[in-house]
């Protein structure tokens, strides 16, 4: 890439300095015409205000040309005179036209820049031609050119040096950024180090945030993972003991083996519930459209006999800075515990300003106000009568407190359980 940037600072340097040569030569030439143009014209006023007669004027004008300038040539009538008789021959065609007009012509190796003015004189036509040897000015010019040349070429080498060196330099953080990733690859190393570039900042800081989210959500799947396989334990091992038992099977027996596989598909089936709540969008900002609308569809195939209604602010099309999953759980624990102690109907409102305002309601049995300062607490569960672990709000515990939000539990207005959750939103994206 910076070879191909070099290549076009080369170009556009090239193209400048050929442009540089031609304005300089057509400026230089312009100022020497006017000037040229400003002494013809004296000279022909001085000519005019004396009224002397031809030969005296043809004299005076000799000494006044052979002063000023370094040629003339001036025809009154039929006489010509010139500086020098050798500038007759060459400027001899520039006689034969009377308009006023900047000539250039080359004899030989000279360059002559000619003004050519015409005039009359005592009801003469003249026409007077002062000019300027202007290869001495090419001589100069083209020495100025090609310093400028020199100079560019210097200066453009010096700065595609310093832009090296500038890239070089920028890109050793990039290396020690690569190296992080090998480490953190490799297991050497947790977390990547900030000391990069600030245009790197926010780049480091998401990376970090989005590794501690799957720390975080490994942890979680650990933690279900171990309470599943314990609870799975004990009756796995029961059906194990009666299957390799020689006592025969009877009804009794029979009964409370299927009890026993019952609750291991219930404990399955929550499991593979609480995976279908987490949703697909891992690593993905919540948009509370999208989620909520994918978790109420869900809940009411789960909960066919409940009516799950969800209001939603009215740019309901907003994103917020919760991670899709961690959202997903938070409402989905909640939807779900609602789901299974509703008698037919579950209220959800989401009212989002500088905080993320979640409100779940539930027309069930609701809880005992002496017991809701023990929801939450892991592995507990006020009732058995429902297939579960004790595990969901606990996990919602956990979410809330890594979002800095707020859950509370009380009497819902429709007679069953009313969840608030707050989480502070910092920024959001439309």
């Amino acid at each position: 890439m910076l070879g191909w940037l070099s290549g076009i600072a080369i170009i556009v340097t090239g193209a400048t300095w050929l442009l540089h040569g031609i304005l300089l030569q057509d400026l230089a030439r312009d100022f020497l015409g006017e000037r040229l143009k400003r002494e013809a014209d004296h000279a022909i006023e001085q000519v005019q205000k004396d009224h002397i007669a031809t030969p005296i004027v043809l004299d005076s004008a000799s000494r006044g040309f052979q002063a000023f300038h370094h040629l003339y040539v001036l025809r009154l009538g039929s006489d010509i005179s010139s500086s020098d008789p050798r500038w007759v021959k060459a400027l001899d065609f520039l006689l034969d036209d009377t308009s006023d007009d900047l000539v250039e012509v080359r004899d030989g190796e000279q360059h002559l820049l000619v003004y050519r003015r015409s005039f009359s004189l005592e009801e003469e036509r003249g026409v007077l031609l002062v000019g300027e040897d202007f290869s001495q000015v090419e001589a100069g010019l083209h020495e100025l050119h090609w310093w400028v040349a020199a100079i560019a070429a210097v200066l453009l080498l010096l700065l595609v040096l310093l832009n090296i060196l500038a890239v070089n330099r920028g890109l050793i953080p990039l290396s020690r950024l690569r190296d992080q990733l090998g480490e953190l690859r490799t297991g050497d190393r947790e977390r990547l180090s900030l000391d990069v570039p600030s245009e790197l900042d926010s780049f480091v800081i998401q990376l970090n945030r989005f590794m501690d989210e799957i720390d975080s959500r490994l942890q979680r799947s650990r933690d279900s993972v171990a309470n599943l396989s314990h609870a799975l334990k004990t009756p796995l091992a029961a059906v194990t003991q009666v299957l390799r038992g020689t006592r025969p099977i009877d009804d009794t027996r029979r009964q409370k083996l299927v009890q026993r596989l019952e609750e291991i598909h219930a404990q399955l089936d929550a499991e593979l519930r609480r995976s279908r709540i987490a949703g697909p969008n891992a690593g993905r900002m919540s948009d509370l459209h999208r989620d909520c609308t994918r978790l109420t569809e869900m809940f009411r195939g789960l909960y066919p006999n409940i009516n799950f209604t969800m209001s939603l602010p009215g740019e309901f099309e907003k994103r917020v800075p919760i991670e899709s999953q961690d959202f997903s759980e938070m409402l989905g624990i909640v939807l779900d515990n609602a789901g299974k102690w509703a008698s037919s109907k579950v209220d959800s409102r989401i009212v989002l300003d500088d905080v993320l305002r979640i409100t779940v309601e539930d027309d069930g049995p609701g809880v005992p106000v002496d017991d809701l300062p023990r929801l939450g607490q892991r592995g507990r569960r006020l009732d058995e009568s429902h297939p579960g672990y004790g595990l969901g709000l606990s996990i919602l515990w956990q979410l809330m407190t890594r979002y800095a939000g707020k859950v509370r539990f009380e009497p819902s207005a429709l007679g069953g359980l009313c969840v608030r959750m707050e989480v502070p939103i910092k920024e959001s994206t439309d």
